[in-house]
């Protein structure tokens, strides 16, 4: 079975993340959405939130795991079986860093590749940072993220206007 790693954050995960495993499992077997803990990134979301709210995206979707990871991940993916590792890429931007890390996994083992995918695009401003921001101000996020995430982040913003208050 071929299998992907598709490796992030997702705080919170996107609509232009679901578009790049499904676009995937026309190439691969098999996804794995390898959620890291990140907590450099102060994260809005704690990960087990995240890995809860991945699950419930993907309920549906078949040959999608959803797995927390730590350490470097080519190591990750070779435990796995992975044969490849999915990155978004969604603009110019985001392709020199995303060569780096490419390049820098390469390096660590040849035997894993690296597959550049680019978001519908009707995704491709779509990042995770601009949900939380326009949902922090109480802006719409529909048809951005599923509305499970919608609903997660309302209440989480309600939470941190409560404390504020």
């Amino acid at each position: 079975m071929k299998t992907a790693i598709y490796p992030g954050t997702f705080d919170p995960i996107t609509y232009g993340h679901l578009d790049l495993v499904h676009r995937g499992l026309r190439i691969f077997e098999e996804i794995i959405i390898a959620v890291a803990a990140s907590p450099k990134k102060q994260p809005l979301f704690s990960l087990k939130e995240r890995l809860e709210l991945i699950r419930e995206s993907v309920r549906d979707d078949r040959n999608v795991r959803v797995e927390a990871f730590n350490g470097l991940l080519v190591d990750y993916a070779k435990s796995r079986g992975g044969v490849a590792i999915i990155r978004g890429l969604r603009a110019v931007s985001d392709f020199e860093y995303e060569l780096q890390m490419a390049l820098m996994n390469r390096r660590l083992d040849m035997t894993v590749e690296t597959v550049f995918m680019m978001p519908s695009e009707e995704y491709s401003f779509l990042t995770s940072t601009i949900v939380k921001e326009a949902a922090s101000f109480g802006g719409s996020v529909k048809g951005l993220v599923p509305e499970g995430v919608e609903e997660a982040l309302r209440e989480k913003f309600r939470m941190v206007k409560n404390l504020a208050e």
